[in-house]
């Protein structure tokens, strides 16, 4: 993997997940710089991974090749003014994990013509099993785009949109998306607890189920649909089951739920991104 000298500012748990991922994939860590307010997460991060720490912001980003802006969204306006002048001197690709704040915003605060790639993980990657979709801003060159790729692809699976808009759509379907299926997880649960199983037992096999059939349909090479149909019998239990749930208009649920949250990430974007 390439040596890029990586800054991260910020050193919360998508920071933590990504420095993670990168050593365990052979980045030399002498390679990686983080900086945060909070010393006793660099002492730790530095006695995991062996990464250097850096006393500021600005001097964490005159040494960088790359710099992956880790912080919370709400003081992200805050810590571009911060950096802005030494940006502009050293010109690293900037990589963002803020969630909702757009490449303009970040553009403007920076002072602008700065080399920006933004991306939306979810909360998975802190397992390594993430899902990142990304979008390059017009300044980043293949190779960049490359760079940004491996960086983000070391928590999980990754994919590039061209419409940056198509980020709030990301943000409603893998952003959120685990606690839909945390909710699914919920109710299954009880369900099976009100027909009788033991809340430890019900809880195992709902979790298990849900691990065995997202692996089922990781490895196939059947759609969702697809599987579906295999499993369910013709006047079986499945059957049945699936029939109530259609008959509940659960896709017109989910249809409601993710542009609810497509609108929300909009407005929220709408919200961070006032001068």
């Amino acid at each position: 993997m390439s040596s890029n000298t990586i800054t991260f500012i910020g050193a919360g748990n998508m920071a933590t997940s990504l420095i993670g991922g990168l050593v365990a994939d052979g980045y030399e860590p002498k390679s990686i710089i983080a900086s945060d307010p909070d010393e006793g997460k660099l002492t730790d991060l530095s006695a995991r991974f062996g990464i250097r720490q850096a006393a500021d912001n600005r001097s964490a980003i005159e040494q960088a090749d790359v710099v992956v802006l880790a912080v919370k969204p709400q003081i992200l306006e805050q810590l571009c003014a911060e950096i802005r002048e030494t940006v502009q001197q050293r010109q690293p690709l900037l990589v963002s994990i803020a969630a909702g704040i757009r490449e303009a915003d970040i553009q403007r605060w920076l002072g602008g013509d700065v080399t920006l790639v933004r991306t939306m993980p979810n909360t998975p990657a802190m397992l390594q099993s993430g899902a990142t979709v990304l979008h390059a801003g017009d300044k980043v060159s293949t190779a960049q785009r490359d760079l940004a790729e491996s960086i983000l692809r070391a928590v999980g699976l990754t994919r590039w949109v061209d419409d940056e808009a198509l980020l709030d759509t990301a943000t409603a379907l893998s952003g959120s998306g685990p606690a839909y299926f945390f909710l699914v997880m919920e109710a299954m649960e009880a369900a099976a607890i009100g027909n009788g199983l033991p809340a430890d037992t019900a809880r195992l096999l709902t979790i298990q189920t849900a691990l065995g059939a997202a692996r089922m349909a990781i490895e196939s090479s059947d759609s969702p649909a697809t599987l579906r149909q295999k499993v369910t019998s013709p006047g079986g239990t499945t059957e049945r089951a699936v029939s109530i749930l259609e008959q509940g208009n659960i896709r017109n649920l989910f249809e409601q739920a993710i542009s609810g949250a497509c609108e929300r990430s909009r407005e929220l974007s709408n919200m961070l991104g006032k001068q």
